[in-house]
């Protein structure tokens, strides 16, 4: 992994490259962040906590029950990335990254960027880039924060919008994770990029049905492009796609990791898991869209 080459300045306990840091507003009012004796504090005398863990805790109001990742779930998705079965995603967002990015030494953010996986792998892959991971999951924001030297990680809701400075960012990355399409476009650069990442149809199809999963939304393109409308212009999409041989425990911690992780009693997962071969071969299949912000 690649190391730190950014000091950390910012906070009493804060794991961020100091230009990451610069780029935080306040939740509450959009001033700018600095150090004070609790973690964070703005001019307006908002002042938040920085973890233990070095993540700047950055969520205002209540959290609707059933939002972010749980700490089960963010064990599994952990489990399941660092096996290696969705390394083909992390170079594909990498080698797009070398294709779009404009700045020499960019700022990049990811949003729902759970345990900060995929941006570890650009990251490792872009030497000169640092950035953030902000997710609503505290569980999740603990494993970001300390997944790159290059990288930080915040506890934010995107819905609420984000806690960044207009024009932050030279690229937004949304994997698998809600889009909030004012907020991306508000943190971008003018020539910034927007990567988002979604399940194709067959994204693991052969589970479906002895497992009970839910199912692809069939106007899962449609919905993506009306939500992005008006502050994106699309500039490619490509479909990526590969074969999984798991283990019953690899299939467990897949759909643990994802929407139907809700939906599913343990008992009966774990009895439909065992019902399936093993190894089992699975479709990994996904859309890698980019777009441009208008002006």
């Amino acid at each position: 992994m690649a190391q730190a080459n950014t000091t950390h300045h910012t906070g009493p306990r804060l794991r961020m490259p100091d230009t990451v840091a610069a780029a935080l507003a306040c939740p509450t009012c959009g001033n700018g962040l600095a150090r004070d004796e609790r973690g964070l504090a703005c001019e307006g005398g908002h002042s938040f906590n920085v973890a233990r863990e070095g993540y700047a805790s950055l969520l205002t109001g209540a959290t609707p029950p059933g939002t972010g990742d749980s700490k089960e779930m963010v064990a599994d998705r952990l489990r399941f990335q660092e096996a290696g079965h969705y390394d083909f995603v992390g170079e594909a967002l990498a080698a797009a990254l070398r294709r779009e990015l404009v700045a020499p030494a960019p700022v990049l953010v990811d949003v729902g960027g759970g345990t900060g996986h995929y941006l570890t792998r650009v990251l490792d892959a872009l030497p000169r880039a640092v950035g953030l991971t902000a997710d609503v999951s505290k569980w999740a924001a603990r494993r970001a924060a300390r997944a790159h030297g290059r990288g930080g990680a915040v506890t934010a809701d995107a819905w609420r919008g984000l806690p960044l400075r207009e024009h932050c960012a030279d690229a937004v990355l949304n994997v698998f994770a809600p889009r909030n399409a004012a907020e991306f476009h508000r943190v971008l650069r003018a020539d910034g990029v927007l990567l988002v990442l979604v399940p194709a149809a067959d994204h693991l199809a052969q589970l479906r049905a002895p497992l009970g999963l839910l199912e692809v939304d069939p106007r899962k393109d449609e919905r993506l492009a009306d939500s992005l409308h008006g502050h994106f212009a699309p500039t490619g999409a490509q479909d990526l796609r590969t074969t999984m041989e798991l283990t019953h425990e690899d299939v467990a911690t897949v759909v643990g990791m994802g929407p139907s992780a809700r939906h599913i009693g343990a008992d009966d997962l774990r009895a439909r898991v065992g019902a399936l071969p093993e190894p089992f071969t699975v479709t990994a299949s996904v859309r890698l869209h980019a777009y441009r912000p208008h002006s």
